[in-house]
């Protein structure tokens, strides 16, 4: 008999991705012939546009299909690099990029080598769900900053002076936010800054996923560029996921200081080595090609959300921050008397419709839908959840 318990303790720990787990379940359920109506993804539902798939395949037909460098093909690092200096007002080298495997590597490699144990990672809450997780992972541990739709899901600057301790190490910043479709604007971001430049042991990342899709009215400022005093200890994470439509072609980015980068770069090396090659070819078209398909892609998003954010206040009894951006909702259904975990389970099982719990990202009272699917599936969808709701 083993001494030991054969998972080490951090494997035991570790919590699957809910949302993935949701979205398999639903498919498993309409694979077995049952109506399902899901609302749980964080992906669109848009083909990548033509001109990246052909530009992969180009890459194809000439052979890039070898072991490329650690850190990313230099045309990319070099494309990241000038879009981010440009576009985002970051001052940026292709020596302070390394392109992952989407942008949860980017953030785990980050906190590999950025965290040890003692270390305390602040963590607005509601919160994107892998966060906690890739910290823990870590060796670091969790401060939560709560907010509510009441506060309009913001970290306040005198909250987050209160929270940091000498342990405090990172700061994680997610605009426009998963779940709650909040973006923070330059006044709240100069604010925070102002906090962090008396704290000079922590550093910032930045997770700017969402950055292409806001409602009218709203801009994407990076952190960043609104504190250039701070950038050395400010990172960045992106990629091609959201904006170009791109979730399976794993390619993202981390951006900043160039002794991390190397540092990250040294640990994807003895990882995952390089992206797929042919891919990343298709990533340097998108990001040096015409915008034209990511604007158009932003605009239906925002119809979407739109109709999201209408139909869920015309709901009795639900609460809701209108999202600002990304392509979520996330309303309180505290009054309804479930926890929400208990409550999706029972959308599922009762009228086929699948939404996450907004357990999974801190918050029990509320459910995150998302409007990546066509506005046909959010009205069945909503027409379930409401059908529900009105015979509890």
């Amino acid at each position: 008999m083993q001494d030991r318990a054969l998972l080490s303790p951090r494997a035991q720990a570790l919590q699957p991705s809910l949302t993935l787990a949701i979205a398999a379940k639903a498919k498993q359920l309409r694979a077995d012939g049952r109506d399902i109506c899901s609302l749980s993804a964080g992906e669109p539902d848009f083909e990548t546009p033509a001109f990246i798939r052909a530009a992969a395949a180009q890459a194809l037909e000439e052979g890039q299909t070898r072991y490329g460098p650690a850190a990313g093909e230099p045309a990319l690092r070099e494309a990241i690099a000038a879009k981010l200096s440009q576009e985002n007002q970051v001052a940026t080298k292709a020596a302070e990029v390394l392109v992952t495997n989407g942008g949860k590597q980017a953030l785990f490699n980050l906190f590999q080598v950025i965290l040890a144990p003692g270390d305390e990672v602040l963590l607005p809450s509601p919160y994107w769900l892998s966060y906690p997780e890739i910290a823990q992972l870590a060796g670091a541990s969790v401060k939560l900053l709560p907010s509510d739709a009441d506060q309009g899901f913001r970290l306040r600057p005198e909250q987050l002076e209160a929270a940091i301790t000498p342990a405090s190490r990172l700061l994680v910043l997610n605009s426009p936010s998963n779940p709650t479709g909040m973006v923070l604007g330059r006044p709240e971001l100069e604010a925070l800054a102002a906090v962090l430049r008396r704290h000079p042991q922590v550093l910032v990342v930045c997770d700017e996923i969402y950055e292409f899709l806001l409602a009218p009215g709203h801009s994407h400022h990076s952190f960043a560029a609104v504190a250039p005093d701070l950038a050395d200890r400010i990172f960045t994470v992106n990629g091609f996921a959201k904006g170009w439509a791109m979730t399976g072609w794993r390619i993202g980015w981390l951006a900043g200081n160039r002794e991390v980068i190397a540092a990250a770069t040294a640990l994807q090396s003895q990882s995952t080595s390089n992206v797929c090659t042919f891919a990343q070819y298709g990533a340097l078209a998108a990001i040096t090609g015409s915008r034209d398909c990511v604007q158009q892609m932003a605009a239906e998003f925002n119809g979407r959300r739109a109709l999201l954010s209408e139909r869920l206040m015309a709901i009795r009894g639900l609460k809701l921050l209108a999202p600002e951006g990304a392509f979520y909702a996330f309303p309180d259904v505290g009054e309804y008397g479930l926890d929400s975990m208990t409550l999706c389970n029972r959308l599922l099982d009762e009228v086929g419709l699948a939404v996450v719990p907004g357990v999974a990202f801190g918050d029990d009272r509320c459910i995150r839908l998302s409007c990546a699917v066509s506005p046909a599936t959010i009205n069945d969808g909503l027409d379930r959840l409401e059908r529900f709701l009105v015979g509890l």
